[in-house]
């Protein structure tokens, strides 16, 4: 044993890579889950803000293709999660999953990206300022 090392952290055998991919599904889901809410609350301020808002249809169709993309994910990671890793015959598909999984998170930070760009400033977030009859 390495002398300082916690002997909490040893590693006692091979790594259980179905453990590990399961866990980092679980993790990715948890900030898939955040941002969809947040794209939900973005969306709910773009039609509070209504027509008139310059970027509007542009918002409206850069969020619903986010949660579009978001809703996929999901389902891949589920997919992915439970798959058997350790199965030879299935690590090719859980490849391409992966990839595609990937590949699909990079684009919906990219659309959040420009979501955040064109967002909805709210104005208004104090209504009322006025703590006495003055």
């Amino acid at each position: 044993m390495i002398v300082g090392m916690n002997p909490h952290l040893r590693v006692n055998g091979p790594m259980n890579i179905n453990h590990y991919a399961t866990k980092k599904s679980v993790a990715e889901s948890m900030l898939d889950v955040a941002l969809f809410m947040a794209n939900v609350t973005q969306l709910k301020a773009v039609l509070e803000q209504g027509t008139s808002f310059q970027y509007y249809a542009t918002l409206i169709v850069l969020i619903s293709i986010s949660l579009f993309f978001q809703v996929m994910i999901g389902i891949l990671l589920i997919i992915t999660a439970r798959l058997n890793l350790n199965d030879i015959a299935k690590q090719p598909r859980l490849n391409i999953l992966n990839n595609a999984a990937t590949a699909l998170i990079f684009i919906t930070v990219i659309l959040n990206i420009f979501i955040t760009a064109f967002g909805v400033q709210k104005t208004g977030l104090y209504p009322s300022r006025n703590f006495g009859p003055y």
